[in-house]
């Protein structure tokens, strides 16, 4: 499964991206709201090992990774879990070397077109927690709403932190 645009490819995250995806995936700064941090490469490695192989599975994580057409380098990575057969959550990581040039808007927008158009979903969630702007805004521009705020729902690295949902429905994209 191969999506492109403009700039990127979305390909499935693979064992040989191993290296350089824990290199961006284990930098506790640039991901302090991400929920998993990587402390070696065998958890990177292991991450990996246990994506699904196949898109649109009910109940599995399909990774992309996030590779720049022009040099052939992964530049981050995107999950999408399959929750049913109509719904899926979406998530977001980019190298703090390819943040705010686009890239996660194209490569989000292109995965979105693809789940709504190709798969025919009915619903995509995303979940994000209020401190981080960047990602908010983000949704906000490819025109998911806020549905929910959930205080102190979620237990991070040992810290009782809040979650917010966006979502968007297939007869809301543009």
């Amino acid at each position: 499964m191969h999506l492109t645009s403009e700039r990127i490819l979305l390909r499935p995250l693979k064992s040989t991206d191993a290296s350089p995806f824990f290199t961006y995936r284990s930098d506790a700064q640039t991901n302090q709201y991400q929920g998993w941090i990587p402390d070696t490469i065998e958890e990177a490695e292991a991450f990996i090992g246990r994506l699904a192989h196949e898109i649109n599975v009910p109940d599995t994580w399909f990774q992309f990774a996030i590779i720049n057409k022009a040099s052939n380098t992964l530049m981050g990575d995107a999950g999408i879990h399959f929750i049913d057969n109509h719904q899926v959550e979406l998530g977001c990581t980019l190298d703090k070397r390819h943040q705010r040039k686009g890239y996660a808007s194209e490569a989000l927008r292109t995965i979105i077109h693809y789940l709504f158009k190709e798969l025919k979903k009915h619903r995509i969630t995303t979940s994000i927690d209020p401190a981080n702007k960047s990602s908010i805004q983000l949704v906000e521009r490819l025109g998911f709403r806020k549905e929910a705020h959930f205080v102190e729902s979620l237990l991070i690295n040992g810290k009782w932190c809040d979650d917010v949902v966006y979502s968007i429905l297939q007869r809301e994209w543009k």
